[in-house]
Parts: structure tokens; C-alpha cells; sequence
């Protein structure tokens, strides 16, 4: 089964071991590309490191959520150690998994550090060691909660990410410090996964762009900076198919002194075209519209054609309340801007959507939407220039990648831990 892992991979299956020139560090990082293989290895070396070294002792299984670790870890983990003969119990009410071997018993617990307060649930219990998966995407408090937890002889900690900014803490304490951590810190290329294809790879490489293609590709902790889809130019405007479109739906961003962007979607084929928008800037007409001026030009916009959807601002609850009562079919939009942002690049870079001419605030906006430098720690948006490009992220989040993935399309960007 080892033949099947890369050299760098065996390095994390064997680094705890007695014969490695690795096994006084205290603590193992592993960072860099997405699917790697980082994730895997370091979930069986983590198991196999705590079953051989203890006996009757507690761990934790640490993820932004605890579903992430169900999701993450359990299913490419324990089919392995299946085979080597392990036997498992997962208590899902109690977030545990029992975990046996022979007559060996040790029990996983699963914590979820999402925010400042998670890190109270993890006071308390005594660990002999703990993962941490996506620990970039945890609070400090949390991660330090949990590694003070490790009091038995012999523990250690185990961390897994993607990279983030250069200025996020755990690079700067963990990563730039893993000597003086005592940690073994080990950046994982996709060439580090030999279930990969090169077909498979070179499709990753074109999914990404920007910062995220240093960040996923290249395995950097780097800034965000500039524009964000650096790569939109003219090239990609198109004008729509003649003819009526197979479906349509109109996204919305909502703003009462900002701006509200509209625009209709139409489907030909498997390409989402926006055709038409509507851009309302109160401040530039010094006057507010109120929700009912709003859905008339909505009203306007649709044009008479059946739309499927209007997708909008979660926040905008009058304006949503509004549009029902007028009879509209109203989804709320998923409002990650991150991931929003990833799926919306990928879409536009492989064809899937397609901003038509008439749609001239959306395309003098994608060429002013910027990152903000003075984020510090987190990657950021200038609030400017962004609502035609939430009213996109809206639409390509909530309608476009769903559907992409249930038929089998590819959206890299878009998972929630993409290593």
C-alpha cells in the first residue's frame, strides 16, 4: 500500500516513526496546492501514529465544522484502515469515533473552530494529540485552545491548509517559526499526488487565476491584489444567439443609497448570456426608488419572457417580501464572496456565462473591482464598483455551479476546502 504514495507523502506516513530523522518535532505542517494529497496521508498518519503510540487516551478531529471533518477525513481514512484491520464506531450525536484495534481502543473527538467561540468548546478534555484540517480557515483562539488541550507525554500536533495571505497569523507564527515550533513544515504540489492525472491537473491550473492561482496552484501565501478578474477584457464580450433562450432569470443586487444592479439571463445551449441589465445609482440621480419603483423596472427588464428565478440579495428582506407578493419565484443567493468570486472566474474563463454588450455598467465594473490592501489578515473587496459584480456573484453561486456539478461539471473554486 506505501508503493501507492509519493516520497513526500511516505514522509508524513513515517515521520513519528523510530528510524525517521524526523521524529523529535513536535508538530507536522503540511500546506500548499489544492488536492495535493496532503489531506489523506496526514488524516492515516495521524490515526496510525495514535493507535501505535497509545492506548485508551482521547484525540481531537478538528475542522471549520464538524461536518468538514466528517467530509474531509472519514471517507478517504478509514477505507485504508480497513484494510489494515482496523474496526471503528462513530457515535455521530456525540461527535466521536471510537476507534479499535485488536484489543487497542482510542476515541476521536470532532470539534468545529468556525469562529472566537468555538474555542470554548474544546476547554476542558485532555488530548494526547490533535489534527488540525484547514486550520488557515480557523480562529487563532480556537487552534491555540486546542493545542493547549495536549497535555499527555508523547503528544503532538498536526495541522493541514491552503495558503492565505502573507500576513495571516498562522503563517506568520506557525510557518515562518516551524523551527523554532520544533515543526516539520512540508509544501505539497499537485505533482505530490500520484492519483492525479496530468489531464486532471492541467484542469485545475486553468481553473484558477490571480492570487488564487498562486494560493491553489502554486502553493504561495500570497496577497490579493488588484483587479479581481484581471484576465475580463473585451474578447469576452459577446452578443447572445438569435432566437429565444431554453430559460431565463434575472440577478439581483439591492441597494437603497448604493446602487441596484439588475440583470436577465438567458440560457442557449449550456451558456448562461447576460443580456440585459438595469442600473439604478441613487446617489449619481440624487433620489432613492422605493421596492415598488424597483420591481416595476424588474417587471420591465423581464420583458414579458417567463423567468425561471429571480435570484437576489439575501439582505434585501423588504424588496424579496415585495417581489412574492408580486408573484415572483425568489431564491435567495448564497453570499460567500470568496468562493462566489472563484466559481464566478472559473465560469467566465470556460465559457459557461457570457456578458453581452448591452450590459455596459457590468463591464465597466469588472474592469474597477478591486481587491482592498488594507485588509490585513483577510482577503477583501473594495466596497466600489461591486454591484454588477455581486448581482453576477449572485447568479453564478446560486444557479450556475450547482448545476455545473450535477452534471459532472468542473468548479474547482467553489469548494468549501479544496485541498
Amino acid at each position: 500500500m506505501i508503493a501507492a504514495f509519493s516520497p513526500k507523502q511516505r514522509r508524513v506516513l513515517r515521520w513519528w516513526g523510530r528510524a525517521s530523522p524526523d521524529r523529535g518535532r513536535d508538530a507536522i505542517i503540511c500546506d500548499g496546492a489544492v488536492r495535493s494529497g496532503k489531506t489523506m496521508c496526514l488524516g492515516l498518519s495521524f490515526a496510525l501514529w495514535a493507535m501505535g503510540r497509545f492506548e485508551k487516551q482521547q484525540f481531537a478531529l478538528c475542522g471549520k465544522t464538524t461536518e468538514s471533518v466528517r467530509r474531509n477525513l472519514l471517507p478517504s481514512v478509514l477505507p485504508v484502515l480497513e484494510e489494515l484491520g482496523f474496526t471503528w464506531e462513530e457515535k455521530v450525536s456525540r461527535n466521536k469515533l471510537i476507534l479499535r484495534l485488536g484489543r487497542r481502543e482510542n476515541t476521536f473527538y470532532f470539534f468545529g473552530g468556525k469562529d472566537e467561540g468555538s474555542a470554548a468548546l474544546i476547554q476542558g478534555v485532555t488530548l494526547a494529540g490533535v489534527l488540525l484540517d484547514e486550520v488557515a480557515l480557523m480562529p487563532r483562539s480556537f487552534v491555540e485552545q486546542a493545542c493547549a488541550r495536549c497535555s499527555v507525554t508523547g503528544a503532538k500536533f498536526w495541522f493541514s491548509c491552503n495558503p492565505e495571505g502573507p500576513g495571516h497569523w498562522f503563517y506568520r507564527e506557525w510557518i515562518l517559526k516551524c523551527e523554532a515550533r520544533n515543526a516539520l513544515h512540508l509544501r505539497f504540489f499537485m505533482e505530490d499526488n500520484p492519483a492525479l492525472s496530468q489531464e486532471t491537473m492541467e484542469r485545475y491550473r486553468r481553473a484558477f487565476q490571480g492570487a488564487f492561482y498562486r494560493r491553489f496552484v502554486l502553493g504561495e501565501w500570497t496577497a490579493a491584489e488588484g483587479l479581481i478578474y484581471d484576465f475580463f477584457d473585451d474578447s469576452m464580450v459577446r452578443e447572445a444567439p438569435e432566437g429565444e433562450a431554453e430559460r431565463w432569470c434575472i440577478s439581483c443586487d439591492y441597494g437603497t443609497v448604493n446602487p441596484t444592479s439588475l440583470g436577465l439571463w438567458g440560457k442557449y445551449g449550456s451558456v448562461w448570456y447576460r443580456v440585459k441589465e438595469y442600473y439604478y445609482d441613487a446617489r449619481e440621480a440624487k433620489r432613492q426608488q422605493t421596492d415598488q419603483e424597483y420591481a416595476q423596472r424588474l417587471r420591465a427588464l423581464a420583458g414579458g419572457r417567463e423567468i425561471e428565478a429571480v435570484v437576489a440579495d439575501p439582505s434585501a428582506a423588504s424588496f424579496l417580501e415585495v417581489l412574492r407578493r408580486e408573484g415572483w419565484k425568489v431564491r435567495k443567493a448564497k453570499n460567500d464572496v470568496l468562493s462566489g468570486i472563484r466559481v464566478t472566474a472559473d465560469a467566465l474563463k470556460n465559457g459557461e456565462i457570457v456578458i453581452c454588450s448591452p450590459c455596459a455598467d457590468a463591464i465597466r465594473e469588472f474592469g474597477s473591482y478591486c481587491w482592498d490592501l488594507s485588509a490585513g489578515d483577510h482577503d477583501k473587496v473594495k466596497k466600489q464598483f461591486d454591484h454588477a459584480m455581486d448581482d453576477i456573484r449572485y447568479f453564478v453561486a446560486t444557479v450556475v455551479e450547482p448545476e455545473g456539478r450535477g452534471a459532472g461539471g468542473f468548479f474547482a473554486g467553489f469548494v468549501e476546502r479544496p485541498a
